[in-house]
Order: structure tokens, then C-alpha cells, then sequence
């Protein structure tokens, strides 16, 4: 069935940073092996077996020790969509990811297929199986700048090093 890992996407996307408690949208793509459904049959002179499979889930480690499970594949985000959380598959991060390796959060998608199979026998069983993709998100934080309406000169708030 070559059942594959699961593409991964996400809003802000890879090269994009987002914000603190700013949503964050989840998605897989979906196909044949990456999603399902997905039937396949094996035979010998007196037996055929029918394998289907399908994801069920997607659990998503969020790099900050929280996860998330999603009982679809997610929502493509699209721009009309604003700033809005995703209606099936989000996160907020509640910290910039500023302290991470490359300053990231490493995410993983946890894609949880079910297999059922029958046989020309009538035999049937069920298997699990997860395949793992993976991406990284940059959060950072937005630093208001107060200014003076009496034009004295203001200074910016001090910040930590950017990554």
C-alpha cells in the first residue's frame, strides 16, 4: 500500500513568523497514501485478502510540550480567511519560539491510519499504523512603540536579541 508520511502545512508557513497568540492553521494534504482511503488486494491460487486503509487522526506535537489531535485533515488557509482560528485544526502558542534550536518550534504530525482487511475466506482483522511528517514554525512577539503625541522624543521598549 506504500502508506507514506503525512504532508504538512501550516499558516504562517515555513519562512513566515507568527505571532503570539496569533492562530496558527494546521492542515495535511491529502492523497491516496498520505490520507487514504486506500484499498489494496493479495491473492494466492485459493485466497484473496482486501486491505483498506485510512487516517483517522492527526496528532500534532506543537514543539512547546503541548499537542493537538485532529480528527480531519484540517483546513487549507486561505487569505480571505483573515485572522481567524481554524475552524478544525489550530494552536495558539502562548511564547515565541526565541529559545529554540534555530529559534523554532520542530512540529510533528502523527498521521494514525486504520487497517481492515477481509478475506475470500471471510477472516477479517483490523491494524494501526502511524506515519510521522514533520515542520517548524517561527513565533515571535509584536513590540508596540509608544510615541509621544507632544512630539518628546520616545524610546522603543528594550527586546531580547531577535533570532
Amino acid at each position: 500500500m506504500q502508506l507514506r508520511e503525512p504532508v504538512v502545512k501550516s499558516a504562517p508557513g515555513v519562512g513566515q513568523i507568527g505571532l503570539v497568540n496569533m492562530p496558527v492553521w494546521l492542515w495535511v494534504e491529502k492523497s491516496e497514501n498520505t490520507w487514504g482511503p486506500i484499498s489494496r488486494d493479495a491473492s494466492v491460487p485459493g485466497l484473496t485478502v482486501t486491505a483498506t486503509a485510512q487516517v483517522k487522526a492527526v496528532d500534532w506535537s506543537m514543539g512547546d510540550g503541548k499537542t493537538v489531535r485532529c480528527e480531519g485533515a484540517g483546513t487549507a488557509y486561505q487569505k480571505s480567511f483573515g485572522i481567524k482560528p481554524s475552524p478544525d485544526c489550530g494552536y495558539l502558542y502562548r511564547k515565541t519560539s526565541r529559545d529554540q534550536n534555530d529559534c523554532q518550534y520542530k512540529v510533528g504530525a502523527t498521521a494514525r491510519w486504520d487497517i481492515t482487511w477481509r478475506s475470500t475466506l471471510g477472516d477479517t482483522g483490523q491494524l494501526s499504523m502511524t506515519r510521522v511528517g514533520a515542520t517548524q514554525l517561527r513565533i515571535g512577539e509584536a513590540v508596540p512603540v509608544l510615541v509621544d503625541p507632544d512630539g518628546a522624543q520616545a524610546a522603543a521598549p528594550k527586546t531580547p536579541a531577535a533570532c
